[in-house]
């Protein structure tokens, strides 16, 4: 079935839960309680990752500054997949749809994603979704009561132009 991405709305919310892999167990959180501002240019943003009629995960982004102008900004997007919605490409194709919104409606130069480095099917899923390896942001993370590396990924606009 076709992925697509739209707004999260209030009924999608039990849904959306985003717990059940040890890559984000960030400690105890109050779930959400209202959608994802779904605007590209959110400092804090969000959309549902709809196959077929169901909500089957969802992407966020915040957005990073390299510098002080608005050209520095660039949304650093992160992915939750329901359990049945793993390992079928179906993450691979959110991603790369959520680059496509963020090149065609945004004049954002760079798209970049961070995960685990132990996370080896987001590795995947990035690298087919265009994205390229980096580095590592050495113990950026707190998760499950420690601080771990991060694997850094970007698809910058020039790249992502040519692979179209």
């Amino acid at each position: 079935m076709p992925v697509r991405l739209r707004p999260v709305t209030e009924a999608d919310l039990p849904h959306l839960t985003g717990s059940d892999t040890p890559y984000e167990d960030f400690g105890p959180r109050n779930p959400r309680t209202a959608p994802y501002d779904p605007s590209l240019t959110a400092d804090l943003g969000g959309l549902a990752v709809v196959e077929g009629e169901d909500v089957v995960g969802s992407l966020s982004w915040v957005q990073l500054r390299w510098g002080p102008n608005e050209a520095s900004r660039s949304p650093m997007i992160g992915i939750w997949l329901a359990a049945s919605a793993r390992g079928r490409g179906i993450g691979t194709e959110a991603q790369r749809q959520l680059a496509d919104l963020f090149f065609l409606h945004t004049t954002v130069n760079r798209v970049e994603a961070h995960t685990d480095r132990e996370n080896l099917a987001e590795q995947r899923s990035l690298e087919k979704a265009g994205f390229r390896q980096e580095g590592v942001a050495r113990g950026a993370q707190w998760r499950e009561g420690a601080h771990h590396d991060l694997y850094v990924y970007s698809v910058l606009r020039e790249e992502w132009a040519s692979g179209r």
